[in-house]
C-alpha cells in the first residue's frame, strides 16, 4: 500500500535531516510510529501525504509516485485517497462542525456530496459523541471535541490510507479508548491502512506493528 524508498528530506536553514532507507506498510495494516519530539514523525506524514516533497527518493501509494506530481495533482490525490488527522486539527473556525466534516467534498470534484454522504457524516458524529454539536462553530468545542470532528472529517470519504498525528492526544482516557475503537473499526470495515504517530505507549499493543523513528533521524 505504502512504500518510502531512499527518501531524504531537510528543512532549509535547519540542521534537521531525515533519511528513510526503506519503509513499507501493507494494505490494511495498522502501524504506529513512535519517537522523541523533533525526530521527524510529523514530517514523515507530510511526506507521505504530499504536503512535503522529498529532496531525494520515492514515495509510492498503490504504486503511484506521489512526489512526481505537481502541487495541484498532489493536493487532488491527497483529498481523494488520504484521510489526515492533523495534530493541530486544522478546522476552519468560520464553518460549523458539520461543514468542517463535509469540507473535503466541497474542495474537489473527485468526491461527490449527496444525501448519503450527509447521513454518513451525521452517523459518524453521533458515534464520536459530537452529534449534538453539528451546528456549532468549532470555537465552541473543547479540544477533545475538535479532535473528534477532525477524525470524522478524515474518515468521511472512506479513504484507502489514514494518517493520524496524535489522533487521541487531546482526549481523556475513557474517550481515548472509545475513539480508538471507532477508528480501528472504520479502518477494518473499509480495509484501509493506518499510519499513526503517537506518544502514548499504552496504545501500542493495539497496532499490528510499531516503527521507532529514532532509526531515521539524522543530525549534521
Amino acid at each position: 500500500m505504502l512504500t518510502l524508498d531512499s527518501v531524504a528530506f531537510h528543512y532549509p536553514g535547519s540542521d534537521f535531516r531525515l533519511h528513510v532507507p526503506r519503509l513499507q506498510v501493507a494494505r490494511s495494516e495498522k502501524v504506529a510510529v513512535i519517537g522523541p519530539s523533533g525526530s521527524g514523525k510529523t514530517t514523515l506524514l507530510n511526506l507521505v501525504s504530499g504536503i512535503l516533497v522529498p529532496d531525494e527518493g520515492d514515495v509510492r501509494i498503490d504504486d503511484v509516485s506521489v512526489n512526481t506530481f505537481d502541487d495541484a495533482r498532489r493536493r487532488a490525490f491527497r483529498i481523494a485517497n488520504i484521510g489526515f488527522v492533523f495534530q493541530d486539527f486544522k478546522l476552519l473556525d468560520y464553518l460549523s462542525v458539520m461543514d468542517n466534516i463535509l469540507h473535503p467534498y466541497r474542495i474537489t470534484r473527485v468526491l461527490r456530496l449527496d444525501r448519503d454522504v450527509r447521513t454518513r457524516a451525521t452517523d459518524l458524529a453521533q458515534q464520536m459523541g459530537i452529534g449534538d454539536k453539528l451546528n456549532r462553530h468549532t470555537q465552541a468545542l473543547s479540544q477533545g471535541e475538535q479532535q473528534r470532528a477532525a477524525i470524522c472529517r478524515a474518515l468521511l470519504p472512506q479513504p484507502a490510507l489514514i494518517l493520524a498525528d496524535e489522533a487521541t492526544g487531546n482526549l481523556d482516557p475513557e474517550n481515548k479508548m472509545r475513539i480508538l475503537d471507532l477508528l480501528f473499526e472504520r479502518v477494518d470495515e473499509h480495509g484501509a491502512t493506518l499510519l499513526a504517530v503517537t506518544h502514548d505507549h499504552e496504545l501500542l499493543p493495539r497496532f499490528d506493528r510499531v516503527v521507532d523513528f529514532r532509526d531515521f533521524r539524522q543530525t549534521l
